[in-house]
């Protein structure tokens, strides 16, 4: 009975070890157009920038509102004590005495009241109101537009860091199994009395280092792959698989002047403080508006009843309303300066930016342009790199070359091929950097 209940409990574990297992190993294959588009997909900024949009429009909305007419009712039901009421009236009787009435004791009262009023006139505000609104609504969603191309060029970036890393991983392991294999080599050797134990010591040496790099290679890329977890609204313990040929793309390269004049076209934020200027601008005449009187068409109706005293019913009335303050004479005016300042804020703010344009495209431009060159040098650096090593391990078989060389000309070499790696990946994120620049970069992505 005992070895049943084990062996169940072995069953069990085994089957919940498999498990967990297989759920903490999920894999998945992603491109970089997949990545950009689980990104915005799952991006609580951009969830916050669709909020920022319906607020906007619902601002919008209440100021059309402000054309439809105000209503409003009011009524009270009122209990009443016993008042002293006394009719003192003047009458003509064959007496020539005087008459008394009797006195009503009203015990309540109710009354209600119904107006309305609709606008005809209120010196442009609502007009202005309305345009203002409408500038703000659209400002809104050139934001939420510029939001989204910085979170696909964040996405590029977060992909091309999680290729790095499991690049760096692979190209280590591959020198940790070299570098395996040469200590093995060393020990015979050592053992038969050919290598001195130094040098067997020095190529140990290079594998416990080589181990320690990979164990950082490989933390670098769990981190980077959470990253990207995260950013893609993924599981945590999904195993991201890069497709590297998404790095890769073909480039038509235009003069710098195109992409700055681009820029000053296309980008996003810009075009936000060009609707922001308009909306500040019909903020003057809305305070300029405060001038004017207001005109309105008004209408109401009354009813009240008091028993045995009042009863009115059927009371309505219907006529035009003027309001004017005369206070905006000398009050006004500070209010049209206020409004005046925030246009001019606006205004330089949209200067600032247009410079910031031009001076970010030609950094991505002149970036971009590194990045290739620096391809052609690690490239150049890779054939130099392999002949180096090829020269070294020869002169080192026939003991022209010391253990220490040899391993140098090794991780030489490695390093050579990693900066090629990254230099390649780099000038994908350099060009896209430069689409972003010149708010290119979400038409030639969806593309």
């Amino acid at each position: 009975m005992k070895r049943s209940r084990i062996a169940s409990l072995a069953v069990f574990l085994f089957f919940t070890t498999i498990s967990f297992s297989t759920f903490a190993q999920e894999k998945k294959n992603l491109t970089l157009t997949e990545a950009i588009d689980l990104s915005i997909k799952n991006s609580k900024q951009l969830k916050s920038s669709a909020a920022k949009i319906e607020e906007a429009t619902f601002a919008l909305k209440e100021a059309v509102e402000r054309r439809l007419p105000e209503a409003s009712a009011s009524g009270a039901y009122l209990r009443l004590n016993n008042p002293n009421i006394s009719l003192k009236t003047k009458s003509s009787s064959s007496s020539g005495g005087g008459t008394t009435a009797e006195t009503p004791k009203p015990s309540q009262a109710v009354y209600g009241i119904l107006n309305a009023s609709m606008p005809i006139f209120s010196g442009f505000r609502i007009k202005y109101g309305i345009e203002s609104a409408k500038y703000l609504e659209q400002a809104a969603k050139l934001d939420a537009d510029n939001d989204k191309e910085a979170i696909v060029l964040n996405t590029i970036d977060a992909y091309n860091n999680l290729y790095k890393s499991k690049a760096v991983v692979d190209l280590v392991n591959e020198n940790l199994q070299s570098a395996r294999g040469r200590a093995t080599q060393f020990a015979n050797l050592e053992k038969n009395g050919i290598l001195p134990r130094n040098d067997l010591l020095k190529a140990q040496l290079q594998v416990s280092n080589t181990e320690l790099s990979l164990l950082d290679a490989q933390n670098n890329w769990k981190l980077a792959n959470i990253n990207m977890d995260l950013m893609l609204g993924l599981p945590e313990t999904t195993e991201l698989a890069i497709d590297s040929a998404s790095l890769q793309t073909s480039v038509n390269l235009k003069g710098v002047e195109e992409y700055v004049q681009a820029g000053l076209q296309n980008r996003k934020d810009l075009s936000a403080l060009g609707y922001r200027k308009k909306a500040a601008a019909t903020a003057i005449k809305i305070s300029e508006g405060e001038k004017y009187p207001s005109l309105a068409v008004t209408g109401g109706y009354m009813a009240a009843d008091i028993p045995g005293v009042l009863s009115v019913t059927n009371v309505i009335n219907i006529g035009l309303g003027v309001q004017y303050s005369l206070s905006s004479l000398w009050k006004n005016n500070s209010k049209v300066k206020q409004a005046e300042a925030r246009e001019k804020q606006v205004a330089a703010n949209e200067e600032l930016l247009a410079d910031a344009i031009r001076l970010q495209v030609n950094q991505a431009y002149q970036n971009y342009l590194s990045s290739n060159k620096k391809i052609d040098v690690h490239k150049t650096a890779i054939a130099q790199a392999s002949e180096n090593y090829r020269i070294v391990n020869n002169k080192y078989q026939n003991s022209l070359a010391t253990t220490t060389e040899l391993l140098d000309a090794d991780v030489a070499l490695l390093q050579a091929r990693l900066n090629y790696a990254f230099a390649q990946s780099d000038a994908v994120v350099a060009y896209n950097r430069l689409l972003q620049s010149a708010g290119l970069l979400t038409g030639s992505t969806n593309k």
